[in-house]
């Protein structure tokens, strides 16, 4: 597919960004702008993060699941409206829709984190759990469609929601007007396009960049192939952009619009998820991150003034422990040590001892004396410990081996 932001066959112009504006005043946020002195550093431009973390519903997903459900006919909307999601997407629809006064119906996989399943209630939708991953759901939704009449609400395969997801890239040139680049994650490509139909008809000159987990990169493959192109069990931390296969109307938008697609590990995402939580005092979820993953990966690539987009905020607590911990390990703070010491009454606290000589500290401790392979007066325990860094990583190693432990691998 070919598009140009001039082209009134186009599936998205300038016009219906615009127009979607007009539509989301007084629904949506102007979400704010914060400048990182931290990245502006690194990247030796300004950086600026785009903050739709701190949306309704707390990701972009409201404005163009508003802008869709805003434009069925009546007789559409009597007929109620479907979505199958496991957050974001879910949370958009289930608030446009009841304040368009639209019944609203969302497929939920049952391992979905339970506070997005309640926030989902909450906005008035009815929630039905099935499968295990969204594919499956996604079938159950639209099977649900078809029997009943409702409207599917797909979360980025249709031109209102990529005009609706546009609405932020309007508002980064009314916030930033000197921007130079903007990184945004891809999923299904929705927000991206929309952003990059928005900002190049007004900025050609500037460089718009896509970020996705390398777990669940779907569009370098399908832009080489020229068309989408699926990859087979995604797997990524950031469910946000964990999508198997590019929509097809995003899709011709991003191959004619969108200047790169940058991938990142997933270390760089639970890093960036630290740094948004630590430096800039904010709550963002893996996929609303990975644009922070992209310039800490390699700061250099980004002309500045750059502005990330933090595309959402929906972070189970549990998946935060964890990633924060993953993240705390990828820069060196985190260290898990095991080794084997002879059980004495004593010698535990003779270790904690030499931990505490290098002011490494303890978080847990697991003391395991009946394993088939220790020795009979052997004992083997394994320690989290807290760390300042690689370095300091470096020299409780060395301290442990100054005082015969051997640390195990």
């Amino acid at each position: 597919m070919s598009y140009s932001t001039a082209d009134p066959l186009g599936p998205v112009t300038l016009d219906d960004v615009r127009g979607a504006q007009k539509m989301l005043s007084g629904v949506a946020r102007v979400t704010a702008m914060e400048g990182s002195r931290y990245l502006s550093q690194l990247v030796g431009a300004p950086v600026h993060l785009k903050c739709e973390n701190l949306q309704r519903t707390g990701s972009f997903k409201l404005r163009g699941a508003y802008v869709r459900i805003a434009g069925l006919l009546p007789e559409e909307r009597a007929a109620g409206v479907v979505a199958a999601s496991a957050g974001n997407h879910a949370q958009g629809v289930a608030l446009a829709s009841s304040l368009l006064g639209v019944r609203s119906t969302v497929f939920m996989p049952r391992s979905a984190p339970l506070p997005k399943i309640s926030a989902t209630r909450d906005y008035g939708a009815e929630v039905r759990l099935h499968g295990q991953v969204v594919d499956e759901t996604l079938a159950a939704a639209q099977e649900y469609a078809a029997e009943t009449g409702a409207v599917f609400i797909h979360p980025f395969d249709h031109p209102d929601v990529i005009a609706g997801q546009g609405t932020v890239g309007l508002e980064i040139l009314e916030q930033c007007p000197e921007v130079r680049t903007v990184v945004v994650g891809i999923g299904g490509g929705g927000l991206i396009a929309g952003i990059a139909v928005a900002v190049k008809a007004v900025r050609p000159d500037v460089r718009i960049v896509g970020v996705q987990a390398a777990g669940a990169a779907a569009y370098p493959p399908s832009l080489a192939a020229g068309r989408p192109v699926s990859v087979e069990n995604p797997a990524t931390m950031a469910d946000g952009i964990k999508v198997g296969r590019p929509g097809d109307v995003p899709f011709g938008i991003v191959g004619d619009l969108v200047d790169e697609v940058r991938t990142v590990t997933e270390d760089e995402l639970s890093t960036a998820l630290l740094l948004c939580l630590e430096r800039a005092k904010l709550v963002v979820e893996p996929a609303g991150a990975s644009p922070v993953a992209a310039l800490l990966s390699d700061p250099g690539a980004f002309e500045g003034p750059v502005v990330a987009v933090l595309s959402g905020g929906n972070v189970d607590p549990v998946l935060m422990q964890g990633v924060l911990r993953h993240g705390m390990a990828a820069q060196g703070r985190y260290l898990a040590v095991r080794l084997r010491l002879t059980d004495r009454p004593g010698a535990l606290a003779t270790l904690l001892g030499v931990l505490s000589a290098v002011d490494a500290n303890v978080l847990d401790v697991s003391h395991v004396r009946t394993d088939p392979r220790l020795g009979l007066t052997e004992a083997e325990v394994e320690l989290h410990l807290e760390t300042k860094g690689p370095e300091h990583c470096a020299e409780v190693g060395r301290a442990l081996r100054d005082a015969g432990y051997t640390v195990m691998p």
